[in-house]
């Protein structure tokens, strides 16, 4: 790829109007995606995933008062494609690996705390090095795995769902419970390391913010 190439992907990927309309774009579908759940009487628990996912994605606007202070559309779209996937592609497989099962769980928690870990980066005074970084982002998307395991347990509960307590032998949902765990673990080594050296080195999402916000000297 050449030199004008590249810096022209680059300049498209730090747009800083594009940014604020992707994001919002995604944002919109994952509010839709949350009103129509309770409308329709669907899956509640990924429905309010769906709203917990828009309100992290609002914090830096709403915040700042302006809608162009946004996390970089590519962390609202990753975000965004385990519901994409239950949306258009339910029950589908390849491999072996259903789109709408586990698979959605571990991006899903992923894609949480590296929405967190964005935020603090972009949004706040906080200062990370390379390896804590990573550190935190596997940290929190192990924290994000525990709660949704707990979410989970209550849905089955007290409204009535199937999601880990679906019929097998409780030594069953355990060792389920803790493979899932361990792929979550994973899976947010994978985003540390996005987070890290696509999201703070290659991207800047600072680039991306209005003038403004970068001038309020609270961004890093």
């Amino acid at each position: 790829m050449s030199g004008d190439v590249q810096a022209g992907l680059r300049r498209l990927v730090r747009s800083r109007r594009l940014n604020a309309a992707l994001s919002w774009l995604f944002i919109v579908f994952l509010g839709g995606v949350a009103v129509w759940t309770v409308l329709t009487g669907g899956d509640l628990v990924w429905g309010g995933f769906a709203a917990v996912v828009a309100a992290l994605a609002l914090v830096p606007a709403v915040s700042y008062r302006e809608p162009r202070a946004m996390l970089p559309w590519e962390v609202v779209a990753l975000a965004s494609f385990p519901l994409v996937a239950r949306v258009l592609v339910s029950g589908q497989t390849i491999g072996g690996v259903t789109f709408t099962g586990r698979l959605s769980t571990y991006l899903a928690v992923a894609a949480v705390a590296l929405i967190v870990a964005v935020e603090l980066d972009v949004f706040t005074p906080v200062r990370m090095n390379e390896s804590f970084a990573v550190f935190f982002v596997v940290i929190a998307t192990m924290a994000a795995a525990g709660v949704w395991a707990v979410v989970q347990w209550f849905s089955d509960i007290y409204l009535g769902t199937s999601l880990l307590l679906n019929g097998r032998p409780e030594e069953v949902v355990e060792t389920a419970l803790m493979w899932d765990f361990v792929a979550a673990t994973i899976s947010g080594l994978m985003a540390g390391l996005l987070f890290e050296y696509y999201f703070r080195r290659y991207a800047d999402s600072q680039i991306r913010l209005p003038d403004e916000v970068v001038e309020t000297g609270e961004t890093r």
